[in-house]
């Protein structure tokens, strides 16, 4: 049997899957930076908050980070509650994370995944001011 017109059928598949996986593009997550509210924009009200959520070192012997929303302290346990009742009569659903530098990563993505369950639409991440900016000299 001639198998040579086999192998070019094959060939030709071959180039063809390759430009479909390269045409597929990965989607990542997309990010918003905080934007100063334009005077002239009167068609929603400013929400009557920003709501931050900080995430605070655990005290010795407890076994999850401290939680601060507001500047009101928030027990672990009670975080998803109390998030849900802040978001229930908001427009915007729009909460921003600030966490110690030393936390681990994963103490943030829970605080993260708990507040889109409690119906948060977007999570910003705030970071020191200057803190990131290059050092001269």
């Amino acid at each position: 049997m001639n198998v040579t017109p086999l192998i070019d059928v094959l060939l030709v598949l071959l180039i063809v899957f390759m430009l479909v996986v390269i045409e597929q593009k990965p989607v990542g997550l997309q990010t918003e930076i905080p934007q100063q509210p334009r005077p002239t924009d009167k068609s929603m009200p400013p929400p009557q908050a920003t709501i931050v959520i900080q995430i605070h070192h655990a005290k010795p012997g407890a076994e999850h980070p401290q939680v601060v929303v507001n500047e009101k302290a928030i027990e672990w346990d009670r975080l998803r509650e109390r998030l849900r009742d802040i978001f229930a009569i908001r427009v915007e659903r729009i909460a921003f994370v600030e966490a110690d530098d030393d936390l681990d990563f994963q103490d943030v993505a829970e605080v993260i995944a708990i507040a889109r369950i409690a119906g948060v639409d977007r999570v910003g991440l705030l970071t020191e001011d200057g803190k990131h900016a290059p050092s001269t000299g």
